[in-house]
């Protein structure tokens, strides 16, 4: 990665050494505790870092900021380190059940310097965040993820879910349970893929 172009974003060399440090960790853990697939890691900074920072623009209002399920840190630790950059009034939170990956975050947020709360329980577990931005990667299909957000997202806040090539059966599977006002980004790292920006999730 020769410039300091990240998912549409210029970063400082400071916020691209703090990615490369991330980088180096991800690296490391990885053959321990299976933080992404041996597969995609040699994709680590387009499948990984650009498809994190490119949901970080998409943010209405990133002050309370909630990643669900962040396991490896995609997108939470990406969104940390930009926001040290760009949003130094937003804070983030990591929520990951297990306790080895939340580890790995922990050592992430010291490693980098960033300020970013980990919170190692389960997601339906965790007391009410009020998020303004709430996030989650790869973690469960759309209508579960509403059932996070009704629990976990403020009266005005914003979901933001990526989800890959099927995204349209899964938005039709989830108007059976829930009501909800959709807005779809084409993503940036995968033209088959969308990133889900929703609010106002209800039962319906």
């Amino acid at each position: 990665m020769s410039d300091r172009n990240i998912g549409g974003l210029n970063v400082s060399r400071e916020t691209f050494e703090r990615l490369e440090s991330y980088a180096s960790l991800v690296r490391k853990w990885n053959p321990k505790i299976n933080l992404i697939s041996r597969r995609s890691l040699d994709q680590l900074w387009t499948r990984h870092f650009a498809d994190s920072a490119q949901i970080f623009g998409l943010a209405d209002d990133p002050t309370n900021w909630v990643d669900l399920g962040s396991g490896g840190g995609f997108p939470g630790l990406v969104i940390a380190i930009l926001m040290a950059e760009f949003q130094q009034d937003g804070r983030i939170t990591l929520i990951e059940s297990d306790q080895r990956k939340a580890a790995f975050l922990r050592t992430v947020v010291r490693e980098t310097g960033v300020t970013c709360d980990v919170i190692c329980d389960r997601i339906e577990a965790v007391e009410k965040q009020e998020a303004t931005t709430l996030s989650a990667r790869a973690l469960a299909d759309l209508s579960k993820l509403l059932g996070f957000a009704e629990q976990h997202l403020s009266a005005g806040g914003v979901a933001i879910f990526p989800k890959g090539a099927t995204w349209k059966k899964e938005v039709e599977a989830a108007q059976q349970e829930w009501s909800f006002e959709l807005e779809t980004i084409t993503s940036l790292t995968e033209p088959d893929a969308a990133i889900l920006k929703i609010k106002g999730v209800s039962r319906v």
